[in-house]
Formats: C-alpha cells, sequence, structure tokens
C-alpha cells in the first residue's frame, strides 16, 4: 500500500485492543501535519481513515462552523468527522467526491464502511465470522496472512466474460467489495449486508424531461453543469494536472479548467513509434489541443522495452486480473517523472454522451430480435447451428445473437462480453465455469443493474456501461495504475451531482446528442481535427509486441494465444491470470 501514501503513515489502537486503523496519505488537501489520519473529533471517539478527495469540503465546514463545530485543520477528511456528528450514515447525501472511508464510533461501538457513488476509489472487506478486515486492495487484505485465498469461481467467470471482475465479487471467495454507492456496517456481529444509498438507474427514473430544448439552450446547460464540475475537481492544495489525448473527452476538460482558472496546466500524452504517422498516433491532435488553451505540454514516448521491462511491476500491483489499464499505468508513470500528485481525466465522457456504439446496437438488436426471442428453445438451437456452419476463427457472439441479444441484459452481454458463457468449459473446465456461472448469475447481475428501469433505450445503455464497464474495468483500472505511482486521478466527468444536473436535459434529446455537445462546451472551441476525427479509443500496440515478443513465457506456455487471429484482449486475459 505504501505507493498509494507515500507521504506519511498512522495508526490508531482502541484500548481494548478490539479496533485498529491504519492510514497511507498522499498529501494534496492540508498538506500539514494536522491532515494526518486517522482523523479523530475533540473526544477521541470518532476515528477515521479515508482515501479520496471531498470536493465541496469548505462549504461543507463552513455550514458545520456556523452548527458549532471546532476545527482543528483545514483537511476535507476532518470534514467527514464532523458531518457524521451532524448527520450520522445520512451524511454520504452531502459528500460530492470520490470516497472510499472507514469510521469508527467508539459510543455506539459501529464501524462504517462507505464508498462513493460511482466506485471510484476502491474498497474491500473480509469476514470470517472473528474478524472483520478491510483495505483499499485486495492483496493488502490478502498480505496479513489471515484471509482464506480460496477462489472464487463467480470471480474468475466474471472475468473471463467481461475483462474485469464484477463487483461484489473478487477473485477470492472471503474478499468482497463494498459495492459502489453503498454502506456496510460492522458491529459485534460482523459486517452487514450493503445498504445501498446511490443508483444511477434511478436518477434517470426520477430525471423529468424538460420541454425540449434549443440547440443553444443545450450548450448553455451542458457547460454550466461540466465547468462547475471540472472546477469542483479543481480543489487542491497542489498543482493540478490533466491527461490528455486526441479525444474530445479530455480535451473538454482541459479547455474547461483551463476556463476554471487553471494556471500553467500541465498536460501529458502517451504516444508510441509503433503508431507514428497513422490515424491511431494521437500526439500530434494532442499537441494542437494544448497549443489551443496554452498548457505546458509533455509527450512521453513508450516502447516495447520498456513495456517488457515494466511487466512484472504491472501484474503485481494489478490486484485483479484485468484486459485493461496500460494506458494509465504508463500515463500515470510519465506524469509522475514531472513530479505531477493530481490529474484530470476525460473518462466518462462516453457514458454521459453516446460516446460507444452500445448506444445504437442495443436498442436496434433488442427491437429486431424481440420477436424470435420469445420462442422457445430457437435462441439455443440457432446458436448450435450457426456454430456447426461458422468457419474457424469466427465470432462466437454472432452464434448466440437470436439467444441473447432480445433482452437489454443479453444484448448487453453480447456487446461487452470478451468470452461467451458457453465457450467458459473449455477455458477453465467444466466444474469451474458451471459454478460460476451459478454463483454469478451474469443476465440477473446486468439486469440488477437497470433496476428500477431507467425507463428510455439511451437510459438504459447510460446506466449499464456507467455501472458495469466504467465501474468494474474503467474505474477500478485508473485507480490501481495511478496509484502504482502515486497519482490521485480525478474524473469531472463521473459525478453524481454532474449526473444529477445533466440528466433532464439529456433525456428531453432521448440520448441524441452525441459526443458533439461535449465537444462545443468549452467556451474556447476544440480543434476542428479534433472534433472531426473519428472515434478509436486510447490503445496500445498490445497485440503487435505480442505477436513480435517471443521471449515471454506465458505466450509459448498457453497454446491459444498462438491462434492466428485471436484478439489481443482475449491473449491478455489469459496473461493477466497466468502471470499474476
Amino acid at each position: 500500500m505504501a505507493s498509494r501514501g507515500p507521504d506519511g503513515i498512522g495508526e490508531w489502537f482502541s484500548p481494548d485492543g478490539r479496533v485498529a486503523l491504519g492510514s497511507r496519505r498522499l498529501s494534496i488537501i492540508d498538506l500539514s501535519e494536522a491532515g494526518l489520519q486517522p482523523m479523530t473529533n475533540e473526544d477521541g471517539s470518532i476515528q477515521l481513515v479515508f482515501n479520496g478527495e471531498i470536493y465541496n469540503y469548505k462549504a461543507l465546514r463552513n455550514k458545520l462552523i456556523d452548527k458549532g463545530h471546532s476545527f482543528r485543520s483545514h483537511s476535507d477528511s476532518e470534514v467527514l468527522v464532523h458531518l457524521y456528528e451532524d448527520r450520522g450514515e445520512e451524511m454520504v447525501h452531502e459528500l460530492r467526491g470520490m470516497f472510499a472511508f472507514a469510521l469508527w464510533d467508539a459510543n455506539k461501538k459501529t464501524m462504517m464502511l462507505a464508498r462513493d457513488p460511482y466506485g471510484i476509489k476502491p474498497l474491500y472487506y473480509a469476514d470470517d465470522g472473528w474478524s472483520v478486515r478491510v483495505a483499499s486492495q485486495v492483496k493488502a487484505l490478502l498480505a496479513g496472512g489471515g484471509v482464506s485465498q480460496l477462489p472464487e469461481p463467480a470471480g474468475i467467470v466474471g472475468f473471463y466474460l467481461s475483462g474485469s471482475v464484477p463487483e461484489p465479487f473478487t477473485s477470492y471467495q472471503e474478499i468482497r467489495a463494498v459495492p459502489a454507492g453503498s454502506i456496510v456496517r460492522v458491529d459485534r456481529n460482523g459486517a452487514s449486508a450493503p445498504r445501498n444509498y446511490f443508483s444511477i438507474a434511478k436518477v434517470f427514473r426520477d430525471a423529468r424531461e424538460t420541454t425540449s430544448l434549443s440547440a443553444g439552450e443545450l450548450n448553455r446547460v451542458a457547460h454550466d453543469a461540466v465547468l462547475d464540475s471540472v472546477r469542483h475537481h479543481l480543489v487542491s492544495d497542489v498543482p493540478v494536472s490533466a491527461f490528455l489525448s486526441a479525444g474530445i473527452d479530455s480535451g473538454t476538460v482541459v479547455g474547461l479548467a483551463c476556463e476554471a482558472g487553471a494556471q500553467n496546466l500541465q498536460t501529458v500524452t502517451l504516444s508510441f513509434g509503433e503508431y507514428e504517422g497513422t490515424h491511431d498516433d494521437e500526439a500530434p491532435l494532442a499537441r494542437q489541443v494544448a497549443e489551443a488553451y496554452g498548457t505546458n505540454h509533455r509527450t512521453r514516448l513508450l516502447g516495447e522495452t520498456e513495456f517488457q521491462a515494466e511487466l512484472p511491476k504491472i501484474l503485481s500491483v494489478m490486484d485483479q486480473p484485468s484486459i485493461d489499464g496500460i494506458n494509465t499505468y504508463f500515463t500515470s508513470k510519465a506524469a509522475a517523472e514531472l513530479g505531477v500528485k493530481v490529474a484530470l481525466s476525460g473518462l466518462g465522457g462516453d457514458e454521459l454522451f453516446c460516446g460507444y456504439p452500445s448506444f445504437r446496437d442495443l436498442p436496434r438488436w433488442t427491437r429486431s430480435l424481440s420477436v424470435a426471442g420469445r420462442i422457445p428453445g430457437a435462441g439455443r438451437l440457432a446458436r448450435g447451428v450457426i456454430s456447426s456452419l461458422m468457419p474457424r476463427g469466427g465470432s462466437p457472439k454472432l452464434a448466440g445473437m437470436v439467444e441473447y441479444g432480445a433482452t437489454y441484459p443479453g444484448a448487453y452481454l453480447l456487446k461487452r462480453g470478451l468470452f461467451m458463457p458457453w465457450e467458459l468449459s473449455e477455458l477453465l473446465g467444466e466444474e469451474m465455469s458451471r459454478e460460476g456461472l451459478r454463483r454469478l448469475q451474469p443476465l440477473r447481475m446486468i439486469e440488477a443493474a437497470m433496476k428500477p428501469d431507467p425507463g428510455s433505450p439511451y437510459s438504459r445503455v447510460a446506466t449499464l456501461e456507467a455501472s458495469l464497464y466504467m465501474r468494474n474495468q474503467l474505474l477500478r483500472d485508473t485507480d490501481w495504475a495511478s496509484m502504482a505511482h502515486s497519482i490521485e486521478v480525478r474524473v469531472p466527468l463521473v459525478d453524481a451531482f454532474l449526473l444529477k444536473a445533466l440528466a433532464p436535459a439529456l433525456l428531453s434529446h432521448r440520448g441524441r446528442i452525441g459526443k458533439s455537445v461535449l465537444a462545443r462546451i468549452p467556451s474556447k472551441p476544440l480543434p476542428q481535427a479534433v472534433t472531426g476525427r473519428e472515434k478509436t479509443g486510447f490503445t496500445v500496440p498490445l497485440n503487435h509486441w505480442i505477436e513480435r515478443n517471443g521471449s515471454l513465457d506465458v505466450w509459448r506456455r498457453i497454446p491459444t494465444l498462438a491462434r492466428p487471429g485471436t484478439h489481443w484482449s482475449r491473449r491478455w486475459a489469459y496473461a493477466s491470470v497466468a502471470l499474476s
């Protein structure tokens, strides 16, 4: 855990020895010794360890002072302590930020575990019936030696289905994630079932569609809401920088950060020699954006030799298996080399502004296959016939289209799936795949993310992408990959207050707004070369390096990796498990 907090360490033990709290510090707000954790109230009855940032802590602090609370620091962690005194567990509804914390209340003999609405910051716990252990990393819990390492079939199957381990599962039966937007209470009886306090689906369901907005009105609403979020995410006592690609999301965040008053903003871009001169080379366009907004820009070149040298560390800090995160790892490394501690990211723009093909494909599939999907046995029969006729190397998703494509959960599994359920027995063995699917119930898990029903096709897809792919893959990978270099990444487009402000406007256009609205938000427009560029996503030439490299033992040990046409994500799925 040292890289998560290299600036200090703190510990607290209860007088009876039954409760202990420990913290590693990454100093960002109130750099003085007064900001050290564990943080306590005046009489020591409340103790807190906290990971993350509360962006509206100053406003909350002023309200608490007006109510008679006294502060000895200017930290956001002390605000949490007094806010709990004032509102108890309902405090979470006041917090704008990313957070995971454990708060011990000595008077009630209870510990409150809480995680932010989107699950930006991780929080894991293990309850063996005797002790409850909590940490920001799965591997930190394992390091203590008191947690069983019995594998969790649901976590393993979930990883091969989607490329990440779906919460609340982990790779281990005894370790669970505190779900995003949830509270877990721990007392003498152990850990309670998680209590949800925030739901993306519910925000969309409850949002009232405004009257149809003109293009100018929509731009104004979006500009004000996103600028407000970016301004909150700039709160810091150390300089804030930004990750910059050739995409609209990161460019918009950079433009708004400058509009909000960020001075001498440091921006960082990752580039690859293999991409030079091709459409995948993001460095030239990122440089144009940096020049447009006058940032202090740095482009960092990553080559295969450095990647191979860093690979053991990447897999060591990965915490849980993943097919992603490599780009954030090396961008964070580049930022750390410049002395950066805090960086803004454009993550989340695709989920809000229809940036994925899923916004088009899922509604189309469910409409066109609705009749065939209701015929008993038709889906499985179609899969068998298509599979038998399919040439070697054909997509298994095509075979499952009739069986799965008629419903949103099934269509989402097809769209985001890495491997299909019927492929798992060959990969994992019959027993592991059967038990994992039984425990995970993937279609029910996906359906649960859409409860209550968000309503429109747009809001259903937006809810699925934010609750599953973004949460289990993008946010988790961003956390471990950046924390490996002691970098705090902030995501202004992933913000519960922003979602509530934007949802009515987004619903009034029924999701037909696209990324062009996001691109028009900055008062000083993004370069046309960026806004007119076809979306590609930020990629790493991993498959190229795998194809060319014969020195890594894992590529030779796993026969599937040698199959012609095997997609890099499937190869990396095998490798991340085998090597970690």
